[in-house]
């Protein structure tokens, strides 16, 4: 009899053993209470999945994570209890706050982050331009100029409209001077939002139906205030960013196009060689020189 409850509580014992590393394998941590000390974004940008790795003690796999601004908050499934791995969907700019709650409802953990502004180079045969856009002003505009850069559609496109002291227009054609295919659907005007087309600001480009815009962008060389928005019968443009290196290539358009403007396209031609395209503008009545976006590689969103 003394045998048998001596091998009963072995078996118990070697039961609760096992409990306790199955709980532990789960992120249970035994009966400790989950801690954590520690939020670091490994990636945090605009528009893009956030990578937030997670320090503390006994985390287990029933925490959740909240946050205004950034969605679909969940935790991997490779966290372990010393280490979480959180993702979520950026969707605005500024402070990220997340806070990291118990299965029970208690917060464990509340930090703020810090999502920049998205920015995105262009590398193109007469230099390179980066450009930061505002997605907070221009949340429609800015989400669908991304759209087109991550899906490399303006690689091997032109600025085809170069006028001196107005504007250089881009994202519509490609170095053949072909009209590129593959626009997305045209987009609201977000024209009334409290940006101005001042020197340096990237702005949509549309016809004369105020919602039109696809691909096509500008940047203003000087202040243009006749752009902007006045009434709903003058809805201006959208402004959704602005350059913030890369002035001087803008610059060498407009010098380049003022002292070829009037000469013949042969001459601009030799005088410029590689590293202009020509086009017949039928509306100027005059040849205008465009500079070839010369993408080396791919745009980079957040490179800075």
């Amino acid at each position: 009899m003394q045998h048998s409850m001596q091998l009963l509580r072995r078996s118990i014992g070697s039961l609760a053993i096992g409990l306790l590393l199955l709980l532990t394998g789960c992120g249970g941590g035994g009966g400790a209470k989950p801690t954590v000390s520690q939020l670091q974004a490994s990636t945090l940008r605009y528009g893009q999945t956030a990578v937030v790795q997670v320090a503390g003690k006994y985390m287990r796999n029933d925490m959740t994570a909240e946050s205004t601004s950034c969605t679909g908050a969940a935790f991997r499934d490779d966290s372990t209890p010393d280490r979480a791995v959180l993702t979520c969907q950026v969707t605005a700019t500024g402070p990220l706050l997340l806070t990291i709650r118990a299965a029970d409802g208690e917060i464990l953990h509340r930090d703020s982050l810090s999502v920049p502004l998205p920015q995105v180079l262009f590398v193109t045969s007469e230099g390179s331009i980066e450009m930061e856009l505002d997605p907070a002003a221009a949340p429609v505009t800015v989400s669908n100029f991304l759209g087109y850069v991550n899906r490399g559609f303006y690689r091997d496109t032109l600025f085809h409209r170069v006028i001196p002291g107005f504007v250089v227009q881009g994202g519509g054609y490609t170095t053949t001077l072909a009209k590129k295919d593959g626009q997305l659907a045209p987009i609201p005007l977000e024209s009334n939002r409290g940006l101005l087309n001042m020197r340096s600001t990237v702005a949509m480009a549309r016809t004369s139906e105020p919602n039109s815009a696809t691909s096509e962008f500008f940047v203003n060389l000087v202040d243009n205030a006749q752009l902007d928005y006045q009434n709903p019968n003058n809805p201006g443009y959208a402004v959704f960013g602005r350059v913030v290196k890369g002035h001087g290539c803008c610059g060498h358009h407009r010098s380049e196009t003022h002292r070829n403007r009037g000469r013949s396209p042969e001459c601009a031609r030799r005088r410029c060689a590689d590293q202009f395209s020509l086009a017949d503008d039928d509306r100027r009545a005059s040849h205008e020189l465009v500079c070839t976006l010369a993408i080396l590689d791919k745009f980079n969103i957040n490179l800075l």
